[in-house]
């Protein structure tokens, strides 16, 4: 089974609503995976608008 991501913040979800955003809308269609250890050191994290640690998909549908 693929893993869904949420549509807003693009942060991998196990349960029913998103840990970062607190919303209900995901999607299963994504690409790619990065996962930020730092958020605060982070440029690319920076770049994305990535507050919280996890792992993220790049590009979702």
């Amino acid at each position: 089974m693929k893993k869904k991501v949420c549509k807003m913040c693009k942060i991998f979800v196990e349960g029913d609503s998103c840990p970062v955003c607190k919303k209900q809308s995901f999607s299963t269609n994504w690409q790619g995976i990065i996962q930020f250890l730092n958020t605060d050191k982070s440029m690319i994290a920076h770049e994305m608008g990535v507050e919280k640690e996890g792992e993220y998909a790049i590009k979702v549908r």
